[in-house]
C-alpha cells in the first residue's frame, strides 16, 4: 500500500510574499548601483543606465523563476522609474533647470507612489499570478522557449518600454531651457492622468467587492472609458513626453517615441487580451463594447459599435 502524499503546504501570506519580493528589489537595487558605481563607464549616461536597468530585471526574473511566480516583476514597472530619475538628476549638469525637473519629479512621484501602492494592496500573494503570465508562456514551443517568453515578453521588453517613455525625463535632466507654458501642461496632464487612474481604481475595488457572477463595470469613468486605468497610464507618459519637449524641442524625434511605444502596448497586446478574457467570462461584456469606447473617454453611445 503507497504511504499517503504529504498535504501540501499552505500559501505563503501576504506578508511573507511582500516580503520576499521587497528583498529582491533589494537585491535588483544593490546590483543595478554596483554597476554604476564600481562597473566600466560607457561615454554615455544613458547607456550605462539601461545596462543597470537591465542588470536589475535579470535579478527579478531570477527571483521569479525561483518563486514560481512572474507578478513579482509587476511593482517593477513603477518603482524603478523614479530611481532612473534620481540618477539622471544626481549626474546632471549644474545648469539644469531646476522648476522643470521639480514639476516633473511631483506627477512622477506621486504616479509611482499610487501604482506601486495599488499593487500592494490588490496582489494576495505568491500564490497568485496575473493570469496573462501562463497565457504568454504556454504559447511557447518547448520548455527552454517557456522561459525566453518569460524572461524576454514579462520581463524585459516591459523593462525597454518603460525606459523608452522614461527618455524625456533624461532630456529634461540635460537641458538649461527655462520652463514654460508647455510644462504646466504637460503638469496638468499629469495630475489629471495621476487622478484618473485613482478613481478607476477606487470604483473597480468597490464593484469587485460586491459583484456577481457576470456583472460587468459600466458606470463612473467605466462608462466613458472600457479602460480608463490604461487612459491613465498612457497619459501619464504623454506627461512625461511634453515635459521632454518643453526641455528640448529639438529632440522631439527620441522624446515622443516612447510614449507612443506605450499605446502601441496598450492597443496592441494589453487591452485586446483584456477584452477577449471579458468577452468570454461575461456575455453582457459585448454590450458595454457596443457602447463605450474602448480607451479615450467620452459619452458612451446608447448604440452602435465599440470605440
Amino acid at each position: 500500500m503507497a504511504a499517503p502524499s504529504a498535504p501540501a503546504a499552505p500559501p505563503l501570506s501576504k506578508g511573507a510574499s511582500l516580503l520576499r519580493v521587497t528583498v529582491l528589489y533589494a537585491v535588483a537595487l544593490v546590483v543595478a548601483a554596483g554597476w554604476l558605481l564600481l562597473g566600466p563607464d560607457t561615454p554615455w549616461v544613458l547607456l550605462d543606465t539601461l545596462v543597470a536597468d537591465v542588470l536589475a530585471t535579470l535579478v527579478v526574473f531570477a527571483g521569479s523563476r525561483l518563486l514560481g511566480n512572474s507578478s513579482c516583476y509587476d511593482a517593477y514597472w513603477s518603482v524603478a522609474p523614479p530611481l532612473i530619475a534620481a540618477y539622471w538628476w544626481f549626474t546632471a549638469p549644474g545648469d539644469v533647470d531646476g522648476v522643470r525637473f521639480a514639476l516633473l519629479a511631483v506627477v512622477l512621484g506621486l504616479w509611482a507612489v499610487r501604482l506601486t501602492g495599488n499593487w500592494v494592496r490588490s496582489w494576495p500573494g505568491l500564490h497568485h499570478e496575473d493570469w496573462r503570465y501562463p497565457l504568454l508562456r504556454d504559447k511557447a514551443p518547448s520548455p527552454a522557449a517557456e522561459v525566453g517568453v518569460d524572461l524576454m515578453a514579462i520581463h524585459v521588453v516591459p523593462t525597454l518600454q518603460v525606459f523608452a517613455a522614461m527618455l524625456p525625463v533624461y532630456a529634461v535632466t540635460r537641458s538649461d531651457r527655462g520652463w514654460g507654458w508647455l510644462d504646466l501642461v504637460a503638469l496638468a496632464v499629469g495630475l489629471g492622468a495621476v487622478a484618473l487612474e485613482h478613481v478607476s481604481d477606487q470604483q473597480l475595488f468597490r464593484f469587485a467587492a460586491n459583484r456577481r457572477p457576470g456583472d460587468v463595470l459600466d458606470t463612473g469613468v467605466w462608462g466613458w472609458s472600457r479602460h480608463p486605468n490604461y487612459f491613465g497610464e498612457l497619459m501619464l507618459w504623454v506627461s512625461m513626453a511634453l515635459f521632454g519637449l518643453s526641455a528640448s524641442p529639438a529632440d522631439f524625434w527620441w522624446v515622443l517615441p516612447g510614449a507612443a511605444g506605450i499605446a502601441a502596448m496598450l492597443l496592441g497586446a494589453s487591452i485586446p487580451m483584456m477584452e477577449e478574457r471579458s468577452l468570454a467570462r461575461r456575455p453582457e461584456y459585448a454590450d458595454v463594447v457596443a457602447r463605450v469606447p474602448r480607451l479615450v473617454p467620452r459619452p458612451p453611445r446608447r448604440t452602435g459599435s465599440g470605440g
